[in-house]
């Protein structure tokens, strides 16, 4: 994988990563969250709350993917 995401956006605090391996990619989907000190930190787990907007950055993602994989076939 390189250094750099293929495309990345975000919903709400869930960000959807989107990396490209040779024709292959995969999606890292994380939320944002705030410590008690005020420093922002992600994680790879979700609440309830998240389920909606995990589930639109997966679309999303997959829309994203399907059209830079029709581009190239």
């Amino acid at each position: 994988m390189s250094n750099q995401p293929a495309y990345k956006f975000r919903i709400g605090l869930i960000t959807a990563t989107i990396w490209e391996n040779d024709s292959f990619y995969s999606v890292e989907m994380s939320r944002s969250y705030k410590t008690n000190e005020g420093e922002w930190k992600s994680t790879t787990s979700f609440g309830h709350n998240d389920l909606l907007n995990v589930a639109k950055c997966s679309e999303r993602a997959e829309n994203w993917i399907s059209r830079k994989t029709a581009m190239t076939t």
